[in-house]
């Protein structure tokens, strides 16, 4: 009976990473056409049952995980192996292979849609915890992926060995940031439903907290 269970297992799990072939595009793709309606998906979708939830796309967290990972693996075609890997200072003797830097780095760029919904639940006067904190913490989870692949891609060109490629990259950078930017301001201005200017000071706010933690929390392993 056990041994049935497990080959059980093993074709669910084998039918779930298959899947992702065909619904990771579809989220990437969703995401990068419309953004603000796929964090009100996201949201949305946490109201329906566990086994109906995200039954047409990733989920938020899963689609940020294979989002670093498939930039990791471009990383390593195209420019080689992370200084963070093959040093042994700091905290960065805890980062010791692949695996482990993909979910270094999946925890740094987690630090964006933390600080960003906890700046939501404090604006919108709600008591900071894990039940108002989930819908839009996943919700950012979708637009921090092509933030983190843009970010890191923009890492990869400066690192080409070019000055047209570091040029190329700071400007994706820059994009990166305006992008991921804008949309901060669109969505606090959606959910606490006030004007630009106040959506834009909570999320310049929100976005200094998480670059400032970022930084610091990136320099620790360096």
């Amino acid at each position: 009976m056990d041994f049935l269970k497990l080959i059980q297992s093993l074709d669910e799990l084998l039918y779930e990473i298959m899947s992702w072939l065909i619904f990771y595009p579809v989220t990437l793709w969703r995401t990068l056409t419309k953004p603000l309606t796929m964090m009100t998906y996201s949201e949305a979708e946490l109201g329906d049952p566990a086994e109906r939830q995200y039954t047409d796309t990733l989920s938020p967290p899963l689609f940020l995980l294979l989002t670093v990972a498939l930039t990791h693996a471009t990383e390593l075609s195209l420019v080689g192996q992370d200084e963070l890997v093959i040093d042994r200072t700091g905290l960065s003797a805890f980062v010791s292979d692949d695996s482990s830097l993909i979910l270094a780095r999946v925890a740094f760029f987690s630090i964006f849609p933390l600080i960003m919904a906890a700046r939501m639940v404090r604006a919108r006067h709600v008591k900071l915890d894990r039940v108002p904190l989930k819908p839009p913490f996943y919700s950012q989870c979708y637009v921090t992926a092509p933030f983190a692949m843009m970010t890191s891609g923009a890492s990869i060109l400066m690192r080409m060995g070019s000055i047209e490629w570091e040029v190329a990259g700071l400007a994706l950078l820059v994009f990166a940031l305006l992008w991921f930017g804008a949309l901060q301001i669109l969505w606090f201005a959606h959910h606490l439903r006030t004007g630009y200017w106040r959506a834009a000071g909570h999320a310049s706010r929100a976005m200094v907290e998480a670059l400032v933690l970022f930084t610091a929390v990136s320099l620790l392993f360096r």
